[in-house]
């Protein structure tokens, strides 16, 4: 049981996190369309292969953050600030996203492998993502820096990567026709959620310092 916590909330937290249309996910389900469902698989394969090490260095800069508490409250400081200006930027600069169609050619196994690999190598968002997720989780006593516990959360995160990656695939005719409303919203839809997390941000830094 006491293992159990952190691979829920590591499979949440990287589904939530990665369930979003993105590069990686609408890559998965365009080659499944053009090239079958094994060279979506191994596609998917190298791509969580890739976040499995990304969250596995995160966690090891949470732990050290975790140490510092001056650290943890300089981060939620930036953190505020930087939520902050991705809100009013999705809300009210940014301009509507279009959809543009791109044609993937038909590639091997490995070579879909290590483009899943790649794509997600150059996503650099799981790292702060996975600090921020695992600092805020331990500051709740949700998550121990513990190797057994890390291992699971670790773990969980992988499956919970596999499993969104895999809806796109599996799913992907019901979530085509609902990506042309998730781009012309995507804007509103990441602005309210970034601004959430200021807010709740703001809260803990208030409550730090007034607590």
């Amino acid at each position: 049981m006491a293992l159990l916590t952190p691979l829920l909330l590591g499979f949440l937290a990287a589904f939530i996190g990665i369930i979003p249309p993105g590069l990686i996910n609408m890559t998965a389900a365009k080659v499944n369309l053009k090239e079958g469902k094994k060279n979506a698989l191994w596609f998917v394969a190298g791509a969580v292969l890739v976040i499995f090490f990304q969250v596995s260095l995160a966690v090891l800069f949470a732990q050290v953050i975790d140490n510092r508490p001056d650290v943890v409250t300089l981060l939620r400081e930036v953190g505020f600030v930087i939520f902050s200006i991705l809100t009013i930027y999705f809300l009210f600069i940014a301009k509507e996203p279009k959809a543009k169609k791109s044609k993937i050619k038909k590639s091997s196994k490995k070579s879909r492998f290590f483009l899943g690999m790649l794509l997600s190598g150059l996503n650099f968002f799981p790292i702060p993502y996975y600090v921020v997720v695992s600092v805020t989780l331990a500051s709740y006593h949700l998550f121990a820096f513990e190797h057994n516990i890390i291992f699971t959360f670790v773990f969980g995160s992988v499956l919970g990567s596999f499993a969104a990656l895999y809806s796109y695939i599996g799913f992907f005719g019901r979530i085509e026709k609902k990506t042309d409303y998730l781009m012309r919203n995507m804007n509103t839809i990441i602005g309210s959620i970034t601004g959430l997390i200021a807010v709740g941000t703001l809260f803990n830094i208030l409550n730090y310092y007034f607590g």
